[in-house]
């Protein structure tokens, strides 16, 4: 039986994107992608055992398995079935700290606590997931019982594109919020997925 080869990345379908741009982008042809729902984010307390059930479901068939998930509101319990399994994921309490870097989120967070966060990934799906997904279409008077105490909306841009942030000004007008941009790049997704590549790489080496 051949040697288990590559890496076997477990992610959120939120990042799919971004991992797919990385992988083409570095030439990283021994890392595989499988992507959970991101409407897991929904039902965080689901998130530690679906994790674990695409875990349990690969072990063995790749060189090393990571995982593409911050917290994400698990409260600690995706990190205390990933120690049990002995994987690791990307650090940060969710894809804003990871994508911005977990200093310049801190000191975004203590600037302005009342702050919307805008990813790539959260800004191709405004109106489904924000407008369409908290009723703001069909109740317009919930816009002010969602974001009432929020003050500004941040772009974190994975990509620099004019229209993505001509698009994010126009997500920030509609929910009557400041808007500020940040061009983050992948953050510490890049640099985890690229320590983990090049970790399996000199094993098989």
């Amino acid at each position: 039986m051949a040697a288990a080869a590559g890496v076997l990345v477990i992610a959120c379908g939120a990042l799919a994107h971004e991992i797919v741009a990385l992988r083409k982008l570095n030439d990283w042809p021994h890392l595989t992608i499988q992507c959970l729902p991101a409407e897991l984010h929904n039902r965080p307390e689901k998130i530690p055992a679906a994790v674990q059930e695409k875990i349990h479901a690969n072990r063995g068939l790749y060189a090393s398995l990571f995982v593409a998930y911050a917290d994400c509101g698990t409260g600690g319990l995706l990190d205390a079935m990933l120690a049990q399994e002995q994987v690791e994921r990307i650090p940060g309490a969710h894809c804003y700290e990871f994508f911005a870097g977990s200093s310049a989120f801190a000191a975004l967070a203590d600037s302005e606590p009342g702050t919307f966060y805008l990813t790539d990934f959260l800004l191709r799906h405004f109106e489904r997931l924000v407008i369409h997904g908290l009723g703001i279409d069909r109740h317009p008077e919930l816009l002010a019982m969602y974001f009432g105490n929020y003050r500004r909306l941040v772009y974190l841009a994975q990509v620099e594109n004019p229209q993505h942030i001509e698009d994010a000004k126009e997500a920030a007008r509609r929910l009557g919020l400041a808007f500020e941009y940040r061009f983050t790049g992948y953050g510490d997704l890049a640099k985890s997925l690229h320590s983990t590549n090049e970790r399996v790489i000199s094993w098989q080496n």
